[in-house]
């Protein structure tokens, strides 16, 4: 059968890994796991694929259309992959019920797709990172939720000065939006226009909130809400009177930014009444973690989802947590000059093996095999060349820390060792190889 000549390209909306594409994913998620399990949380999974209406009901019809839904040939149930994870680890901690451990502190890395349309910072298939507290509805597990993320950012160099915590509270914008004159039935509308205000030009978005029964000075006014963003240290007073607001609407705002100071995050935070989040599910306190130049979408983002558990037949228990995916964390990452091409951050193997001679070549497996066997990296050149030079430029495009030579000396017991990285050459026992590497 003739070859076909048709080139396959990976899916629009997803990505090939290659060697150093994997390190770079595998460097955010060794962040992310680091950041969680110092901060006490443990790692859950859950399935690839759901039953439809655990998302249709819980988030909201509008997600109904970024779902890959399938049905099984000849069967009478819908599913759909994973667009999100709440939903899953809710079903989850509801199936527990009084078995659950309060509070329950987990986090994830699954993956997750949407059926949407591709575009720069965000793909149809992507890793999040999901952070989930349960059964605590202290502003403690807020504030724990935001220092958990903002430290996996620390230890990928964005720190304080690079990113923006950005935090809202639904009882305070749906008291605002009331304010406006926005009816009842209208605010979870008004949400969602609220949510899409940046990514719709002006004109649109004064349609959009005509339609809700608001005149041109509501417009302007909710077309302004967040629109400056306020140090999250404002004394409480002064937030009540620029928000219009009573004083006890902020009660959770002001819990949390003790709670902020307390971790001395304080300084990366701001109130953004603008956040609403565009999820159905979400409760109180909500935010997302920006780029400080605002030139990408959320890096993250997340808050208070109390009554989810218990519409899953759980018990009443309250929950916070978050998501961050890798697309557009990896985006900001490269912008600011944090990965490089990823070859930097490959494994970098403890011994690799070169042969200049011939009588030598039948050592290199075994000897490879020993090495590995101490657990330590080690490889060998697959060039058949003799040439030394090439041969360590062999050794240096996989940057390997020292190179093994193998030559005539070899029938006297000796090999030498280099140090790729300072240049200093030895001359060694091979039955010593072993404990040098592990020495060092």
């Amino acid at each position: 059968m003739a070859g076909s000549s048709h080139v396959y390209q990976a899916p629009r909306g997803t990505r090939d890994f290659l060697p150093a594409d994997m390190a770079i994913r595998l460097h955010i998620e060794q962040a992310w796991r680091t950041a969680s399990i110092n901060h006490g949380f443990d790692e859950i999974e859950g399935p690839t694929f759901e039953h439809l209406e655990l998302y249709t009901d819980k988030s909201g019809p509008g997600i109904e259309s970024e779902l890959f839904s399938f049905r099984r040939t000849g069967g009478e149930t819908d599913f759909a992959l994973r667009p999100e994870f709440t939903p899953t680890l809710a079903r989850m901690a509801a199936a527990m019920g009084r078995g659950l451990q309060q509070p329950t502190r987990w986090f994830s890395m699954p993956w997750h797709y949407r059926a949407e349309r591709p575009q720069r910072g965000r793909l149809r298939e992507f890793r999040q990172w999901n952070i989930d507290v349960i059964g605590d509805e202290s502003a403690s597990a807020d504030a724990e939720t935001i220092a958990v993320a903002l430290n996996a950012l620390g230890q990928l160099g964005l720190g304080p000065d690079a990113v923006r915590v950005r935090i809202s509270h639904r009882n305070v914008v749906n008291r605002m939006l009331s304010d406006l004159g926005v009816a009842d039935d209208k605010v979870t509308a008004a949400q969602d226009l609220l949510d899409k205000r940046d990514r719709i030009d002006a004109s649109a978005f004064k349609e959009k909130a005509a339609a809700l029964g608001l005149d041109a000075a509501a417009i302007e006014r909710f077309q302004a809400m967040g629109a400056e963003p306020v140090p999250a240290s404002t004394d409480p007073a002064t937030l009540a009177e620029a928000w219009s607001v009573p004083a006890e609407t902020l009660e959770e705002l002001v819990a949390l930014r003790d709670e902020l100071a307390a971790r001395d995050l304080l300084d990366a935070c701001e109130w953004d009444m603008s956040v609403v989040r565009g999820l159905a599910y979400y409760t109180g306190c909500v935010w997302e973690i920006h780029e400080a130049s605002g030139n990408e979408r959320a890096i993250a983002g997340g808050g208070r989802y109390d009554t989810l558990v218990e519409s899953f037949g759980g018990p009443s228990v309250p929950a916070c947590g978050f998501g961050m995916g890798d697309v557009v964390l990896e985006l900001v990452l490269q912008d600011r000059g944090l990965l490089g091409d990823g070859t930097d951050l490959l494994p970098r193997p403890d011994a690799f093996i070169v042969c200049l001679d011939e009588a030598a070549d039948a050592q290199v497996v075994p000897m490879l095999t020993s090495l590995r066997n101490a657990g330590l990296h080690a490889r060998a050149s697959d060039k058949a060349t003799r040439n030394l030079g090439k041969l360590l430029k062999d050794a240096g495009r996989c940057q390997a820390r020292h190179a093994v030579i193998l030559g005539e000396e070899l029938a006297k017991g000796m090999v030498q060792v280099k140090d790729l990285d300072s240049g200093e050459q030895q001359a060694i026992q091979a039955s010593e190889l072993v404990s040098h590497f592990g020495a060092g």
